[in-house]
């Protein structure tokens, strides 16, 4: 859609010529010594109200005199001061209010561009978020504003908070260790009244006058510019990229549910996770992730807890308030706090909300109703837990593969289905992932997700909030001749600790084939810096049992492209993590077994060797079971969590690394039988000794 063009019925600002002394700046040093500054108000309403009752206070600290109001529907009786002056609308207000200083619009975002420019003619101007519903209007708000020679605060309160110096400190003096990434979180609930309450609401534009009244650029517009205010991410050119993946629960034309993902000129990424559509309402936060702590910030209470190893500590601040701030810039020369060349960033983030595509309709199977009639409100399946996982690994829903959000393109990469099944994701007993969208710290590379049971239930994970680097079912080690593609710190010998390292490497497809039954991979482990260390050969196949059991065999040769040693946590010295090589990450689950033919229990099968481990336990879809048989090739110790996390592996290099010579091989073969209910020893066993 292109944006409006100018109305030529409103008055444009007209420029001062160069030299000319400012008057209007004179009149208001003089007016600050001998009185308040004349303010009015565009629009009573709505937000106004809180502007009514903040220059009630002002005006009673002798700051502003509130000249004037304008709004089509007029204030209750009885709500302004006796000298208020109430107008229809903005241009009758301008004539016949001379000499005003400041102009304040608390508008419907799609009025705010003509408004503003029609203020700018007359005073300086205090506009509330977001600025401008298109960076067209926006880079021509900021023209006129120049021209005119005027001040220009936007209303995103949130950036008076004293907190945001703090957490510039804590930054600076490295008390969180290296700044990673920047997350913001939204959780909020709004019903169907709120989408009837105005002719605007909802909507992506009315009458071909954009409006972009969606979750991300109204409601929590504060948690995206909070977050690039954090990030000192300012002006238009401060982000290098901007990606939406919008969606919608409600009967609305814009998205109430979202994921926008920013990086900056710095390389600091900032992903923002927002929905209308949570269970219920909570404080929304920016997190920091850093490599020794984390900080978060609850900017609606200017609350800010800060976690390393030397324990937690939590802060509250104070704020100053932004019209305030206005007032002692225009009489005393401060600097702004929220001027309209700062909401640059958060303009190009609006702007690529504008320009995207439709948001999604989410599934109405994913959505449940809460309440009755007008405050009943639609709560998205799961949305907490895909908040969570969205800002924990910098991802989209369409990464996630959530049911309800549209398919990555290309994604799934194949599907491994049995004899005679049809070919789609739906029918699959595992999808292949190419990771390739991946944030760079989760070191990308190809997976299957999700696996399921002949009944559907699901039996993997990928990229679960607890660790985001666990990618469903496939290969990976954390040190490969220093590369880590494992994802997420790296355990040195040097060191004898995990730390955060700019080390990630990136297991590439090259190629694939699929076929029913078999998925054939060609692979390449590729250091950051380009160059190849290993090249895999991965055989996927499905076969089934019986009526409850399928079984899937995963074969890899890995050759070494260069003289490669293969090592992990354990044999860098992490005793008891051994972990590293063939890794299935199971979905939480209750009532786990986990056992061996000689062992049972998480404490006492982690590190043994046994031919066969059984994972048995309670899924979201219902009872199912797993069988893992060990490698033939080696007598690999197995690596197993249940409390902290659900997963297993086959542990390459458990106490020592594995040295390959260039062009020397090393093969694994894996069968794992995926069954329906709940199994014994017996039975496990049973089927182990079909091999």
């Amino acid at each position: 859609m292109a944006p409006s063009a100018p109305d030529p019925a409103i008055p444009q600002p007209l420029a001062r010529p160069q030299g000319a002394p400012d008057i209007d700046a004179a009149r208001r040093l003089k007016d600050a010594r001998t009185g308040a500054l004349r303010v009015a108000l565009v629009g009573v309403h709505g937000f106004g109200t809180h502007h009514l009752r903040n220059l009630k206070r002002l005006q009673e600290k002798g700051l502003v005199s509130l000249a004037a109001v304008a709004d089509p529907n007029p204030p209750a009786e009885g709500a302004l001061p006796a000298e208020t002056a109430v107008f229809p609308n903005l241009d009758d207000l301008l004539k016949g209010t001379p000499s005003l200083d400041v102009v304040i619009v608390a508008t419907p975002i799609q009025t705010h561009a003509a408004l503003a420019l029609a203020a700018l003619t007359a005073a300086d101007l205090y506009l509330e978020k977001p600025p401008v519903a298109s960076l067209a209007d926006f880079q021509r708000l900021q023209s006129a504003a120049e021209s005119a020679g005027r001040s220009v605060q936007i209303g995103f309160q949130s950036l008076g908070s004293h907190a945001l110096e703090a957490i510039r400190d804590l930054v600076a003096l490295g008390e969180i260790g290296d700044l990673l990434g920047i997350t913001a979180t939204g959780r909020w609930v709004r019903n169907r009244a709120y989408y009837k309450r105005s002719r605007w609401a909802g909507k992506r534009s009315i009458d071909g006058i954009d409006v972009v009244d969606g979750v991300a650029t109204n409601p929590l517009a504060h948690a995206i510019a909070t977050a690039l205010r954090i990030a000192d991410a300012r002006r238009l050119d401060d982000l290098v990229s901007v990606e939406t993946d919008l969606y919608r629960a409600n009967d609305i034309e814009s998205d109430d549910t979202s994921v926008i993902r920013l990086r900056t000129v710095t390389g600091i990424p900032i992903t923002c996770a927002l929905t209308l559509c949570a269970t219920e309402s909570a404080e929304p936060y920016i997190t920091l992730q850093g490599s020794e702590g984390s900080a978060v910030f609850h900017y609606t209470e200017d609350r800010l807890s800060v976690l390393t190893s030397h324990g937690e500590r939590r802060e509250i601040f104070g704020r100053d308030d932004l019209t305030e701030n206005l007032l002692e810039h225009l009489t005393e020369g401060g600097p702004l706090i929220s001027p309209l060349a700062d909401s640059g960033a958060f303009m190009r983030v609006l702007e690529a909300i504008r320009t995207a595509e439709a948001p999604t309709q989410i599934a109405d199977e994913f959505i449940v109703w809460e309440g009755e009639g007008e405050a009943a409100h639609a709560v998205v399946a799961g949305i907490e837990d895909a908040l969570d996982r969205a800002t924990a690994a910098h991802a989209t829903f369409s990464e996630l593969a959530l049911p309800w959000a549209r398919p990555l393109p290309g994604e799934p990469a194949g599907v491994l289905t049995l004899e005679g099944q049809e070919q789609h994701d739906g029918g699959a007993l595992a999808s292949l992932r190419t990771g390739t969208t991946l944030a760079g710290r989760l070191s990308p590379r190809p997976y299957l997700h999700p696996v399921r049971t002949l009944a559907g239930v699901v039996v993997s994970d990928h990229l679960p909030s607890d660790h985001p680097w666990h990618l469903g079912v496939g290969i990976a080690l954390q040190d490969v001749n220093g590369t880590n593609f494992w994802g997420g710190k790296t355990y040195t010998r040097s060191a004898r600790r995990y730390e955060e390292r700019d080390d990630h490497g990136t297991i590439l497809q090259t190629g694939c084939t699929v076929a029913p039954g078999v998925v054939e991979q060609n692979l390449s482990w590729r250091a950051q810096d380009g160059s190849e260390l290993l090249r895999e050969r991965r055989i996927t196949k499905a076969s089934q049992v019986d009526h409850r059991t399928w079984r899937l065999d995963l074969e890899t040769e890995l050759t070494a492209v260069v003289r490669a040693s293969l090592a992990g946590p354990g044999s860098n010295g992490a005793s008891g993590s051994g972990y590293g090589g063939f890794f299935w990450r199971l979905p939480l689950c209750t009532d786990v077994n986990v056992f061996t033919a000689e062992q049972s229990g998480e404490s006492l099968v982690h590190g043994s060797v046994s031919p066969w481990l059984a994972w048995t336990a309670d899924f979201a879809e219902g009872p199912a079971s797993l069988v893992f048989a060990a490698p033939p090739q080696s007598q690999d110790p197995w690596f197993v969590r249940a409390t902290d996390y659900p997963g297993v592996g086959s542990a390459l290099a458990w106490e020592r690394p594995v040295e390959l010579a260039a062009g020397e091989t090393l093969t694994r073969n894996f069968t794992v039988w995926v069954r329906d209910g709940r199994l014994n020893a017996a039975e496990a066993a049973a089927l182990r000794a079909q091999l």
